[in-house]
């Protein structure tokens, strides 16, 4: 398991020489040990269409009201012109959204936070909306700003997952011994990983709030250290043949690196049809996602999709 804060920074005090030595050797494993190599890396993949054509009228109704999502937006002021662009766009399809910004932004509603530092603010949100939501919503989505979500794909994806489990879900990615979801390609949580994490952020040698005194860690990462400690761990979020539906890059990016590794199936190389998520996205961009994610639809091809799921009403 990774070091304990405490630990490091009492390696820092000792002096010179040691704190060197704890610089360079990182994240050494102490304590906690066995549970982490007793973890196995899952894939976890969307249901198969067969699946869903199975379940009952009445099961598809029941399940389709209850998979609520709530999303956090993390933003700051130089991010007006996404802020703006997520807030017209996908953002209204999340059964309730907030911004939650690095200081207060007359023009936009949102959640002042009252800081500039990414891991303090992503603490923040996590906190404030585990003690305003955790009886409303049983999924939690994180995206930055860059981020374009096609939510009713989250939620087909978290159909027959149960958010009593500690789920922690999105595009892996590992550092070292540290795995962890990428923050560009959005994070989810479980009600119960939410549970836990509120609850570690009650033990600052576990799960301090200013990170390392040397390394400064990214917030995802500062974030899957935390997780660890409740037993949470980080799971790649796959459809069911196997393809990221969590993306880091845009669809532009996507398409450039398909057509250079396999020209044959630029479509089928690029990405998932369930694709969740795309980033590094300009605010023009979601508006053109936009049309054609939800209005675009060649003639004569119909839909006949078993569930529906409805945004919130307006």
């Amino acid at each position: 398991m990774i070091s304990e804060s405490s630990s490091f920074v009492k390696g820092v005090v000792l002096g010179g020489a040691f704190c060197m030595l704890v610089t360079l050797l990182g994240h050494a494993k102490v304590g906690h040990g066995t549970k982490a190599h007793q973890h196995e890396h899952h894939h976890i993949q969307a249901p198969n269409k067969e699946d869903v054509l199975n379940l009952s009228e009445g099961e598809r109704m029941e399940l389709s009201k209850s998979i609520r999502v709530y999303c956090i937006i993390l933003v700051k002021p130089k991010d007006l012109g996404h802020w703006a662009a997520v807030k017209e766009t996908w953002s209204k399809h999340c059964d309730k959204v907030e911004f939650y910004s690095s200081e207060n932004v007359k023009v936009f509603e949102s959640v002042a936070l009252n800081t500039n530092d990414m891991w303090v603010m992503m603490r923040k949100a996590y906190k404030i909306t585990y003690e305003r939501y955790k009886d409303q919503f049983n999924w939690f989505f994180l995206a930055y700003p860059t981020t374009f979500a096609i939510i009713e794909n989250l939620k087909y994806f978290l159909l027959k997952k149960d958010p009593s489990q500690p789920f922690y879900i999105g595009h892996t990615v590992k550092s070292g011994d540290l795995e962890y979801v990428d923050g560009e390609g959005g994070i989810v949580l479980s009600i119960e990983s939410l549970r836990r994490l509120a609850r570690v952020f009650e033990d600052s040698d576990k799960c301090p709030e200013q990170g390392g005194m040397i390394w400064k860690l990214a917030e995802d990462k500062q974030l899957a250290l935390c997780l660890k400690y409740t037993g949470v761990f980080a799971e790649n979020a796959e459809d069911s043949e196997g393809k990221d539906v969590f993306n880091t890059k845009s669809v532009g990016a996507l398409i450039k690196e398909a057509m250079s590794t396999h020209p044959e199936e630029v479509v089928d190389g690029c990405c998932s049809d369930m694709a969740i998520t795309f980033s590094g996205l300009a605010p023009n961009h979601m508006h053109v996602m936009m049309y054609g994610v939800y209005r675009l639809r060649p003639y004569g091809h119909t839909y006949n999709d078993a569930l529906v799921f409805l945004p919130p009403e307006g």
